[in-house]
């Protein structure tokens, strides 16, 4: 198949989505097919050369979901996109969030001049609050949108809870193919860091620092951690606008072995993952999955994270993780304890946590899309035949 994976965001700069569609685009390469990602880029990699990857129009900060994202504005001004439809003649055009940038709709706008399957996976999730970006742009849009979303041929959600959260507005069949994880690259055999293997416990956050990730609420429960376990170190690794005050807070109080690492290097993170005795994950919401949840169960360690309905469907509790209240300090700061206390049930969630992250390595998720890709592709070859024999029929009426 000759695929297009569409990205609304900025490749210059890191994120899950974009993750994503770059490791889905090698399995598929890996299985024979012509993959291309066609998504803005700006600054330094804006310019660069890179295989593959098509630079369609420039990006602007919006705010989506308590998070800043840099989203396409590509207006087709010059029939750009129009004119690589027509010349590329893709088999399946693969839109990520499809109504978040106006790339995603031009590609749909421009439908009638490829004969391209079109498939759309929605990633975001939030809750009946009204207070997400994403939750009040479908709202206000759903009347322009609903005649682009008649243009999908096929809809993929990567959990149960995006899939609900969409069809409040976008009512359809919906298939569930979650997000996946590199298995390989995030192991239990990875080295840990060197730099933090002295004795001390590690408990890892990893994550932006910003509200709805919930790292204030780790904070709080260093106290009352540190009451039994005084011999820990926690990493607060990743940027973000809250990482300045979470610094001063950790200053005024004068706790010891609180890191802040700032963003990670790609190629350190398999490292830190097994650096960590536990993995703590305090998000308050807006989740359809958590990446990093599933890069902390393939790396075999014990995960304490937060009851939202995105985490819920990847952490069985007490099976292979611990769930606990969001926004609940003591709650975390108890489970957290619990497992400094029992060596042993940390290794048995650690080998439980790997054993479920197989469920969702790159091999099956991306077998899945492409048995996806073949149906659809099925269904528009059966309804071509019977167009064509439909043909002869109405003329001879």
């Amino acid at each position: 198949m000759k695929i297009a994976l569409v990205s609304p965001y900025d490749w210059n700069y890191p994120g899950g989505v974009q993750d994503h569609i770059a490791r889905l685009a090698t399995e598929l390469r890996s299985y024979g097919h012509n993959v291309r990602i066609l998504t803005p880029a700006t600054g330094p990699r804006g310019k660069q050369v890179e295989y593959g990857i098509y630079r369609l129009g420039w990006t602007a900060p919006v705010r989506v979901n308590g998070s800043i994202a840099r989203i396409a504005l590509a207006p087709d001004w010059r029939g750009r996109i129009r004119n690589l439809l027509k010349r590329e003649q893709f088999d399946i055009i693969h839109l990520h969030e499809p109504f978040a940038s106006t790339l995603s709709l031009s590609m749909l706008h421009y439908a009638s001049v490829t004969n391209a399957v079109y498939v759309a996976t929605f990633h975001a999730y939030a809750r009946r609050s009204f207070t997400s970006t994403s939750e009040w742009a479908y709202v206000s849009a759903r009347p322009f949108l609903g005649r682009y979303f008649r243009r999908l041929n096929g809809r993929i959600a990567v959990s149960a809870p995006a899939r609900d959260f969409v069809s409040r507005f976008f009512p359809s069949e919906y298939r569930i193919i979650p997000n996946g994880v590199d298995v390989e690259w995030f192991n239990p055999q990875v080295p840990p860091l060197p730099k933090f293997m002295d004795g001390k416990l590690n408990i890892l956050y990893l994550g932006r620092l910003e509200p709805r990730k919930g790292a204030k609420y780790l904070l709080r429960a260093i106290p009352l951690i540190r009451r039994n376990f005084p011999n820990t170190r926690f990493i607060i690794a990743g940027d973000g606008p809250l990482r300045g005050g979470f610094q001063r807070l950790v200053a005024r109080a004068g706790w010891e072995d609180v890191v802040f690492t700032g963003r990670v290097p790609a190629e350190d993170l398999p490292g830190l993952y097994t650096t960590a005795h536990v993995f703590c994950a305090p998000n308050t919401g807006g989740e359809s999955m958590g990446i990093v949840l599933l890069e902390a169960l393939a790396s075999g360690r014990p995960v304490v994270a937060s009851s939202i309905a995105g985490f819920q469907t990847v952490i069985q509790h007490g099976k292979n993780g611990l769930l606990v209240p969001p926004g609940r300090h003591e709650e975390l700061a108890w489970a957290v304890s619990y497992l400094l206390e029992n060596a042993s049930e940390r290794h048995r969630l650690a080998e439980a946590a790997r054993a479920r992250a197989l469920d969702y390595s790159w091999e099956r998720v991306g077998r899945q899309v492409e048995a996806y890709y073949s149906e659809l592709l099925d269904q528009q070859r059966g309804r071509h035949r019977l167009h064509l024999h439909a043909q002869p029929l109405a003329q001879a009426e």
